[in-house]
């Protein structure tokens, strides 16, 4: 599979528009088709350049197998219209949470899974609760990385 964006490419500045410094909203991504028997799809966005630990900007799952676009701007609702479901980021919000560095440039990892299975999990779960349930069951997984610093 390959993830993309039309908000930016591999290893680019990601736009104030899509973090704390601008309007918050998810940048718009899209992929090719996962490979046959994928019966779920599931997205992870995270920063490894926090201070402390790893940070939570989304976590989507459940997406059904034949989407293949997920416009900007999603709203923060715990299931999507076009079926998913959203995960609570480390904001402790539902859906996604707006790139917000405390210092320096970041990288922000954008991870797409194709699984073999629906998670069938209530919303608002966690990374660490999706990634238990997705354990033995990813067919195959895309990375789009981006980068970002804030202008103060």
């Amino acid at each position: 599979m390959k993830l993309e964006s039309t908000a930016f490419t591999e290893n680019s500045v990601i736009p104030s528009k899509y973090t704390c410094d601008g309007s918050n909203i998810s940048p718009s991504l899209s992929w090719n088709s996962p490979p046959e028997g994928t019966q779920s799809l599931a997205l992870i966005v995270d920063d490894p350049d926090a201070p402390g630990d790893i940070f939570v900007h989304w976590v989507l799952y459940d997406l059904p197998p034949e989407i293949r676009h997920l416009p900007g701007g999603i709203p923060s609702e715990a299931n999507l219209a076009e079926g998913g479901v959203q995960g609570k980021n480390d904001f402790g919000n539902l859906g996604y949470g707006g790139l917000c560095p405390p210092s320096g440039t970041h990288r922000y990892f954008f991870k797409l899974y194709a699984l073999d299975r629906l998670l069938n999990l209530a919303a608002g779960a966690t990374k660490n609760k999706v990634e238990a349930a997705m354990n033995g069951h990813i067919l195959a997984a895309a990375e789009l990385i981006g980068r970002y610093s804030r202008q103060r």
